[in-house]
């Protein structure tokens, strides 16, 4: 019997998978929204898990900079506009993309890269990254690393959101491994739905309630409501003295300040 149970237990030590030394245990991505300019807040747990890996959801919660960052999975004819009014506002954005809008959009992915953009990985195939191997995780990643530089040139990629939101202690160890920042975010509404679009006055008013300082922004640009929003929301968040700034000044500017005060709760007024 004593032989049985160790030959079992270095069976198992043989058979678990590698992701079993933390947890994968799925987190659907959410928060307090930010009202009258102060931050969202994704509480306690969620903020030490992110800065465990050097993720984050917002920035400083002190200097009115904002970031504003797009997923693009597939394309609903309304990038080029985006692209046209972050031109003219000269801002700087990120655009998550899939490995469907890479293979079905080249040119917008040059055009992105070519004004200035940061591309980010929003893996090939959009799965549950807390469903899938190690292997394929992996595997999801390189690929759109491997095929934004195909079209680009652009070999680094740096910043990943997962698709649809979800994340874990696993895959967020085996992306920072991979050499990946996952990048949430602090300012969203439902805009993805192509079939229930409400107006520009709707996206607006979404973007403007839920700003302050330190905003990562998520739009969707599948959303006509966005594409005509997006300049008038530009330029009033611009009257209101915030800064439209990079992700790489949002990570230039965590390391060297103390990562745990992009977190904590704002305490007094600009």
């Amino acid at each position: 019997m004593r032989r049985y149970i160790g030959l079992l237990f270095v069976f198992l030590l043989v058979a678990t998978p590698a992701f079993a030394s933390v947890s994968n245990a799925p987190v659907q991505w959410g928060f307090k929204k930010g009202k009258d300019e102060q931050p969202a807040e994704a509480g306690k747990e969620l903020d030490e898990l992110l800065d465990k890996y050097d993720a984050f959801y917002k920035g400083d919660p002190d200097t009115k900079d904002i970031y504003l960052t797009f997923d693009n999975g597939y394309e609903n004819g309304y990038t080029a506009k985006f692209l046209d009014v972050l031109k003219s506002e000269k801002v700087p954005a990120t655009f998550f993309v899939t490995g469907h809008y890479l293979e079905s959009q080249p040119e917008l992915v040059k055009r992105m890269a070519k004004e200035g953009h940061i591309i980010g990985n929003h893996s090939y195939y959009h799965p549950d990254l807390t469903k899938v191997d190690d292997d394929r995780l992996k595997r999801e990643l390189e690929k759109v690393r491997a095929k934004t530089e195909e079209i680009t040139g652009i070999k680094n990629m740096v910043y990943l959101r997962p698709p649809r939101g979800v994340l874990s202690e696993r895959t967020l160890k085996l992306a920072k491994e991979a050499g990946y920042t996952h990048v949430m975010w602090s300012v969203a509404f439902v805009d993805w739905k192509i079939d229930q679009q409400k107006g520009a006055q709707y996206a607006y008013d979404n973007i403007m309630r839920q700003i302050h300082p330190g905003a990562v922004i998520l739009l969707h640009t599948v959303s006509k409501d966005n594409a005509d929003a997006l300049e008038q929301a530009i330029q009033d968040l611009k009257k209101k003295g915030y800064t439209f700034k990079s992700l790489d000044d949002l990570t230039k500017r965590k390391s060297t300040k103390n990562p745990m005060l992009f977190s904590k709760k704002k305490t007094h007024q600009n």
